[in-house]
């Protein structure tokens, strides 16, 4: 092959994950279609095809084309929504090696798709947008109805306390949750496994949960290094440049043989699905030199003959023709093998359905772009497991971009580097908005996992909080959490959630033996660098020094460490509650008991219109007491000095009872106040009467309690 028809393949061959995606059927969709019915309730999702759009190169590049629908409201508003390019896909749940599995197969042919939820009722309007280089068009027109109904809408910053959550209908939001960070192949919890999490949480008074799309290639990352090659963590690829091919650009293929491997294993992180009783066909070209030789295996052995290049520097293609089992849904075990002297050069090796359709094998591509590119497999995933949070009122925090594809780009933003990291992620972003922003159990938009905090990265946030602003009508929030105390972001206007990190480990000041202390002292480290924006907590848990899972954890089985960081983060001062990070060791121990108590404390506590404030409080026994107080309420929680995890787990001891013990409050409206005493455990009202304050101070009796205790003390009326 030339120099000249390498450099025009190596445009082809770079997104042959993206153009796959074009199944064989060339029947023309109408223009524009109502994927259900014409009728759609307030804020529930209204789905459109598209078609009629022009062929295209990389469809997820909006420099190339920008598909879209213009939406006229029943106020005559304008709204311009995205469109997304979407692959269609089939899901069973299948066993694999004993354990039941995500089949997830390619169905139907790829094409463009929008969502959109209504916030007003009444009769809209839709048409196409498409944006190219060579010119704008419009075309298509459907229109769909809006009838009303009674939702809480998508969870923004409070417009009367923007310490704090509130929902589009004014109700507050405290988010009560955990982490649900890895999902996928090989993890704890797969899509499945996930919503069944989702569901527990929820049963349990719990409405929050922080979810990666991140995760490179050892769970759901939509934007990552995903390749039968290798794995990231230990990158070395069998690539070589193309023979014949010149330049720093130039397009790469797999070598084997000479002085490296001669054998390798296909080993994609997404199990390859197959159809049992299908017909398929695996292809591909090779260039061997000398006496070199290539062959397929598969379990039963060689696929066909071994192939060899006809004569010097010629390519020979192959096609290795097979059919599923009755009762095969995987592909299993493939392994490429060359004999003999000298190299072989293997490119453009591919799996689909013998009668064509989308590329099974898409992790084989050498070329794909680490940028820029979004695997349908996870998007697909990410699709069920927003369904999953609407179904059990969950809402997603979710984190978007894989740190290590961006970090070393944005160093200098003066640099075209830093502007072509600008440039990728609003691209993701608009995808992003365009698949998923519809839901309103889309809480936030998370940039990046833990970003290095001294890194320039002020430009990047700013640049891409104004455009959410410009392509999410639904107005998301946006954020982003730093391996260490990150101020800066904390008080950057384009972010709206302060979000910190932090783990009890040996070296954590203050003393990690004290979870109660730790999460007191980091509520007030986020609240300095951010009084008036609401703050989170957005990852905690018991660590070792190394930042793996505490020898401590094993021991803790009924969560005392997660149960107290729970209540005290919901005393801290913070805008929700410490989200726990081992989510396999609360879902193992059946921990999700924990939230109800909380969660039904806190249910009828006016957090964005009482002015509340948090308070460090002290008993006459001096036990530990946090409380958000108002003029005219106080909302208190106890704890015992002596209940923390580490007397109780690490120690073996017991608190001993406090008794006798009495509360004084102060700076209350003088009047009549209902006072409830609650049980942490159980989420019951244990003692009800009414008191009376007068001269702005009131002391109670606390009834007898061992570990923790909670009252609420409300003015009549309120």
């Amino acid at each position: 092959m030339s120099p000249q028809a390498l450099q025009v393949a190596a445009l082809a061959v770079g997104l042959a994950a993206a153009s796959s995606l074009r199944a064989a059927d060339t029947s023309a969709p109408p223009p524009l279609a109502i994927d259900g019915p014409a009728q759609v309730t307030q804020f529930e999702r209204i789905a459109f095809v598209i078609g009629s759009v022009p062929a295209c190169r990389n469809p997820y590049d909006s420099d190339e084309i920008q598909v879209g629908l213009e939406i006229t409201a029943p106020s005559g508003v304008k709204l311009s929504v995205p469109a997304f390019f979407q692959q269609p896909f089939e899901w069973r749940s299948v066993d694999r090696g004993g354990r039941k599995t995500e089949w997830i197969y390619p169905t139907g042919q790829a094409g463009w798709r929008a969502r959109f939820a209504p916030t007003e009722a009444g009769r809209y309007s839709a048409t196409v947008q498409v944006k190219r280089s060579s010119g704008a068009d419009r075309f298509g027109r459907v229109v769909f109805e809006c009838v009303t109904r009674t939702s809480r809408g998508f969870v923004r910053v409070s417009q009367r306390d923007p310490r704090f959550f509130e929902f589009g209908d004014g109700s507050p939001y405290f988010p009560i949750g955990q982490n649900v960070a890895f999902i996928g192949d090989g993890q704890h919890l797969d899509g499945e496994r996930a919503a069944g999490v989702f569901r527990n949480m929820s049963e349990h008074g719990a409405n929050w949960a922080r979810v990666w799309t991140c995760c490179e290639d050892w769970a759901m990352a939509i934007e990552a290094r995903k390749s039968v090659w290798g794995r990231s963590w230990n990158w070395r690829p069998p690539f070589a440049p193309m023979p014949g091919a010149d330049g720093t650009n130039a397009p790469r293929c797999v070598v084997l043989g000479g002085s490296g491997a001669s054998s390798l294993a296909v080993t994609p992180s997404h199990a390859v699905p197959l159809r049992p009783g299908t017909a398929y066909v695996l292809t591909g070209r090779v260039l061997t030199e000398s006496n070199a030789s290539f062959t397929i295996e598969a379990q039963r052995g060689a696929l066909g003959e071994a192939v060899r290049s006809a004569g010097q520097g010629q390519w020979a293609s192959f096609e290795r023709p097979f059919t599923a089992g009755a009762n095969q849904w995987w592909l299993g075990d493939l392994r490429l093998r060359s004999a003999g002297e000298g190299r072989v050069w293997l490119a453009d090796l591919s799996l689909r359905e013998t009668g064509g359709g989308p590329e099974l094998l898409w992790e084989a591509e050498v070329n794909r772009p680490l940028r820029g590119v979004y695997n349908q497999p996870d998007c697909f995933l990410l699709d069920r497991l927003v369904e999953a949070a609407e179904k059990h009122g969950i809402y997603l925090q979710l984190c978007l971009f894989t740190r290590d594809l961006y970090r070393s780009a944005l160093r200098d933003p003066q640099s075209t580097e830093y502007q072509r990291a600008i440039d990728d992620a609003k691209k993701f972003l608009r995808y992003a908005v365009a698949r998923w922003g519809h839901s309103t159990s889309v809480f936030a938009w998370e940039y990046f996992n833990e970003m290095d905090p001294g890194a320039p990265t002020d430009r990047f946030y700013r640049e891409l909080g104004g455009f959410l602003e410009q392509i999410d009508v639904y107005r998301h929030l946006r954020t982003v959490s730093a391996w260490s105390p990150a101020p800066k972001y904390w008080a950057q206007a384009s972010l709206d959630i302060a979000d910190l990190h932090w783990y009890l480990r040996p070296i954590s000041k203050p003393a990690w033996q004290d979870e109660v202390a730790g999460v007191l002292d980091r509520a007030k480290l986020l609240r300095e660098g951010a009084p008036s924006k609401p703050a989170l907590l957005a990852e905690f848990g018991l660590a070792d020094d190394k930042w793996g899972r505490s020898p401590y954890m094993p021991q803790d089985k009924a969560g005392v460490h997660f149960h107290n960081a729970l209540w005290a983060s919901a005393f801290s001062g913070l805008s929700g509650t410490a989200m726990f990070w081992w989510w396999e060791t609360l879902d193992q121990n059946d921990l999700y008991r924990h939230y109800r108590p909380l969660a039904a404390f806190l249910a009828d506590v006016p957090f964005t219109t009482a002015q509340l404030r948090p308070a460090s409080l002290t008993t006459e026994k001096q036990a530990r007491a946090f409380a958000w107080r108002g003029q005219d309420r106080a909302y208190v929680w106890l704890h015992h000095p002596q209940a923390t995890w580490w007397n109780v787990v690490a120690e073996k001891k017991s608190p001993p009872e406090i008794a006798g013990d009495s509360l004084s409050l102060d700076g209350l409206t003088d009047g009549t106040y209902r006072l409830e005493w609650w049980d942490t455990n159980t989420g019951q009202v244990t003692q009800r009467k009414t008191v009376s304050v007068s001269g702005g101070k009131l002391t109670v009796p606390v009834p007898v309690f061992t570990s923790d205790a909670a009252c609420k003390l409300v003015k009549e009326g309120k």
